[in-house]
């Protein structure tokens, strides 16, 4: 029997973690029973000075040994199975799946975060050279983070609730008198209860492998990358890139898929389904080098972020030199028109631009020299500041300065392009609130002008940040 299905011991519901800002967990409760919290040991680690910039930083990826939702009474249930590592650098104002399981009913007042090893990862460029990535041990200045929520979550038989996990890398990772990071991290983590209707709820990025289709149920199981099995519905109204259907998934496609967990049986509702690669094989991250600077690119550098199978010659974390031969397809997620070629193809390659590569895994063997055969453009969260005099509201644009990681890859300035469905988020409203010198976040598509040749971002959210 399904392990979502009640029974006369257990009551099913869903518990959603998602972070806004940075990285995403989503899971489903736990267990009929309640238990202590354990947090077990920290990994060692220790302090390395370096001299790399805030702005540098490409990654904090640490080891996630708990997440505990806790009563009043200090009764606790664990939220995550296992202790995945989870780089909480990935999504940049984006929400992804990571675990379900089960949990009992009750009120929890209180999380409970327990975290082990990590490491800092920074990106060392050298003008009119491919950029590296330098990995150092950090320290953290806790292991354990207590935080009390702003509205209790509380769960019952009739839907799925969820929590809102920000990890807020700014005042996490410290740094020096001169911006240089010191290896010290303080985990700081805003935490809110959401409803399964909720815009907090929703899931932007889920890539995984699938496992088995059901053409009669229109439905198709995937795995994610910690293993666990999701059933993914779809619909008339579900959306499908480059023109593939239920029918184009194979036991061989890798997928990312968009959408809102089942208020009945926490399966996903997916109003989006994008195929990454039909070989078995796929890799994500940003563009750090494009080769050659100018024209028809013949390989591109890509920071991986995001891999499967994880047996392949490519490291997380690491650059592979991604070859291009001039057969590969490219696609841009969530955009439909056949006018998409134009935008997005080896001429209009840019560093910083998110994108995902599929093929062959034995076109990966060698991390200086991959094969794929279909190239991705993937929405990201762009940080920078509104350039003054740069807000046009009647063409619904303005400019930014991009600032950290994505800054050191794109530091020209950036027009954003902000349409009238984009959402507006953390404080914002609508255009009309963005102001100059103001601190955001454009989430959506990098994209070279393929008349001017000057890079736009077309935002999908719009977020103030303190």
């Amino acid at each position: 029997m399904s392990s979502f299905l009640l029974s006369k011991a257990q009551v099913k519901f869903t518990v959603s973690l998602l972070t806004l800002a940075v990285a995403s967990l989503l899971a489903a409760g736990c267990g009929s029973t309640t238990a202590t919290t354990a947090t077990g040991p920290a990994g060692p680690a220790f302090v390395v000075g370096t001299d790399a910039p805030m702005a540098s930083v490409t990654s904090f990826a640490v080891e996630v040994q708990s997440v505990d939702a806790i009563d009043a009474n200090g009764n606790s249930v664990p939220l995550v199975s296992g202790s995945p590592t989870v780089d909480f650098a990935r999504f940049n104002g984006l929400q992804t799946l990571l675990d379900m399981n089960d949990v009992p009913v009750g009120t929890y007042t209180n999380v409970q975060i327990a975290l082990g090893p990590a490491t800092l990862g920074y990106l060392n460029a050298s003008s009119g050279s491919a950029p590296t990535i330098q990995t150092e041990a950090a320290t953290l200045s806790t292991s354990t983070v207590n935080i009390a929520l702003p509205s209790p979550l509380v769960v019952t038989q009739a839907q799925p609730v969820g929590l809102r996990v920000d990890f807020d890398l700014r005042k996490s990772i410290q740094v020096d008198s001169n911006g240089n990071i010191t290896g010290q991290v303080t985990p700081t983590f805003n935490v809110a209860a959401v409803g399964i209707a909720d815009s907090g709820a929703y899931i932007d990025e889920f890539d995984a492998a699938v496992v088995s289709v059901n053409a009669s149920a229109q439905s198709f199981v995937i795995q994610g990358p910690h293993g666990r099995n999701f059933t993914v519905n779809v619909t008339g109204s579900t959306e499908w890139n480059s023109g593939d259907s239920l029918s184009s998934l194979t036991t061989s496609s890798i997928v990312q898929v968009s959408g809102m967990l089942d208020r009945a049986d926490a399966t996903l509702d997916a109003d989006e389904v994008g195929i990454l690669s039909q070989n078995g094989f796929f890799a994500s991250g940003q563009v750090t080098y494009v080769t050659p600077a100018t024209g028809t690119a013949t390989s591109f550098d890509l920071y991986v972020r995001g891999l499967l199978p994880t047996t392949t010659g490519l490291s997380l974390g690491q650059i592979a030199q991604i070859d291009l031969t001039g057969s590969e397809k490219f696609f841009i997620y969530r955009m439909h028109n056949p006018i998409t070629q134009f935008l997005f193809n080896p001429d209009a390659l840019l560093a910083g631009q998110s994108v995902a590569v599929g093929g062959p895994a034995t076109g990966a063997v060698n991390a200086k020299a991959v094969s794929v055969n279909r190239v991705v453009l993937r929405q990201w969260g762009f940080n920078g500041t509104v350039v003054a005099g740069s807000l046009n509201p009647s063409s619904r644009t303005f400019q930014m300065q991009i600032d950290g990681f994505a800054g050191v890859l794109v530091p020209q300035t950036v027009t954003v392009y902000v349409a009238d469905d984009s959402t507006f988020r953390e404080g914002f409203t609508g255009f009309d609130s963005i102001a100059t010198g103001t601190n955001v976040r454009a989430v959506g598509l990098l994209l070279k002008d393929p008349v001017s040749g000057n890079t736009v971002l077309l935002a999908h959210y719009v977020d103030a940040l303190n």
